[in-house]
């Protein structure tokens, strides 16, 4: 007889971890994310020329090593790290050791020349990049009772949810730094602080490089009252049901993983502060602009304009405002300069 776990009272971290890791969890099935929502690596291939272009950088800065490190966390199918490769110079590409991170099975049809972990390699020389993998990090979620009180917000599997103890130790103390309320019934909030941990274990790999989070955020002064929990299922926003179904995320509070990142110590020492920019204005700085090709270019090369305009098109949904050009890019530079700052 099977045990009938429906009923199981539990926080949003663990019952999360369950629905999206555990055996025949979300990010377990053959179809992956991209069978149910687009990111930026899906949704225009500029994007990992984007990346590439990035990694490039960060090679030129580290002098060109005879090996340089592309470390693709959360790699999901391994469609950014099989889009870098693509789009670099052979030259680079001759060098680059590939990794990508994800705790599904290795897909079939994968460069055989890229590493497939469950983990974040150490001693990383280059790019560790991780795309919307900081809002699948599971995380409590808090909610204020009638009397003020910031409790833990208990769910059973069918989504049910119900007050449990208050918030106390280390959980207490992140909600009262980095997501301050005021004592008013229905305020929700997201715990961070895994995130945080998380985040600071892999900046921890990087030697020399860059470390770079790219995912939904916000920060002190504009969390949302009542929190970003939700799911996602076959292309469409819906309840967050902890069952396996569909994916479970909430938007990331990427000043407070800022900060946990700069304490992270790795064989360069305690890592300076972290940048903090919107996708926008990275991939402009990587020349990813949405400007429309010229008119004239209609009449001279009319194949080519169209490809041109299908790439403004495809940049612009890349950079909109209100859109994939709002998420936060979390820069973390170890031991060079920042790429992505302007000289």
């Amino acid at each position: 007889m099977t045990e009938d776990t429906t009923g199981r009272w539990r926080g949003w971290r663990t019952a999360a971890e369950e629905a999206l890791y555990g055996p025949g969890g979300f990010y377990r099935t053959p179809e992956g994310p991209a069978g149910h929502f687009r990111t930026s690596v899906h949704a225009s291939a500029l994007f990992a020329g984007a990346v590439a272009r990035l990694l490039c950088r960060v090679d030129e800065a580290l002098d060109k090593p005879a090996a340089l490190d592309f470390v693709d966390l959360a790699a999901g199918r391994g469609e950014l790290v099989t889009g870098v490769l693509a789009a670099l110079p052979p030259e680079v590409a001759a060098r680059v050791r590939a990794h990508a991170v994800e705790i599904a099975d290795r897909p079939v049809g994968l460069d055989p020349g890229v590493e497939w972990l469950t983990e974040p390699p150490k001693g990383v020389t280059g790019l560790l990049f991780a795309n919307e993998w900081l809002d699948n990090v599971p995380v409590e979620v808090s909610e204020v009772d009638p009397a003020g009180v910031p409790r833990l917000v208990l769910v059973r599997e069918d989504g049910t949810e119900r007050l449990g103890e208050p918030l106390s130790g280390a959980e207490a103390e992140w909600l009262a730094r980095w997501w301050p309320q005021t004592p008013e019934e229905g305020l929700r909030a997201e715990i961070g602080l895994p995130r945080d941990t998380a985040w600071a274990s892999a900046v921890a790999t990087v030697d020399r490089g860059l470390a770079i989070a790219v995912d939904y955020a916000h920060t002190r002064d504009t969390r949302p009252p009542f929190g970003t929990l939700t799911g996602f299922r076959e292309g469409r926003e819906t309840a967050p049901v902890p069952d396996g179904s569909r994916d479970i995320t909430a938007h990331v509070a990427l000043d407070a993983c800022a900060e946990a990142g700069a304490t992270a110590v790795n064989a360069a020492g305690p890592l300076p502060g972290a940048r903090l920019l919107t996708q926008r204005a990275a991939l402009r700085a990587l020349g990813v602009t949405g400007a429309r090709p010229p008119f004239t270019l209609a009449s001279t090369d009319p194949a080519a304009y169209v490809r041109a305009l299908a790439g403004a098109g495809e940049a612009a949904e890349l950079t909109a405002p209100g859109g994939l050009g709002d998420f936060g890019w979390l820069v973390h530079s170890v031991g060079i300069p920042d790429p992505l700052q302007e000289p």
